[in-house]
């Protein structure tokens, strides 16, 4: 990951501490490319926000949607001009994550490259940390 990607701010007892982490989620190039493309037709949107949700036989799923704007507890991250936002309750869980966007014959989605998992189901649909 980009060193620039990997600073986050953190505060305990009110004191505010700089430290070296990657809470953000690093995009490829074809992800980028992806997102600026769906965004194009889609004016009053800023970005996307990436989320997990409780769901499947293993616990967690990823989301992604549009979004209009950053919420309060949102992490920002602009790479090549794309607005990616993580909602607070997947920020630990998508700790170093790579989004990547994946084209074959049979299918297109955006993937999810995630160094915490544990486990997947059998069927890729949910995983846990």
């Amino acid at each position: 990951l980009h060193t620039d990607m990997c600073k986050h701010s953190l505060r305990i007892n009110k004191q505010k501490i700089q430290i070296d982490v990657c809470v953000f989620v690093f995009q490829t190039p074809s992800a980028v490319q992806k997102i600026k493309q769906l965004l194009k037709d889609k004016p009053e949107h800023v970005g996307v926000k990436v989320g997990v949700r409780t769901r499947g036989c293993n616990g967690l799923s990823y989301t992604l949607e549009y979004t209009k704007s950053k919420g309060d507890s949102d992490e920002e991250v602009v790479q090549d001009g794309v607005r990616v936002f993580i909602e607070k309750k997947a920020q630990l869980t998508l700790l170093g994550t790579e989004m990547d966007y994946v084209e074959d014959k049979l299918s297109s989605e955006f993937v999810f490259n995630n160094p915490n998992i544990k486990g997947t189901c059998g069927c890729g649909e949910s995983f846990n940390i």
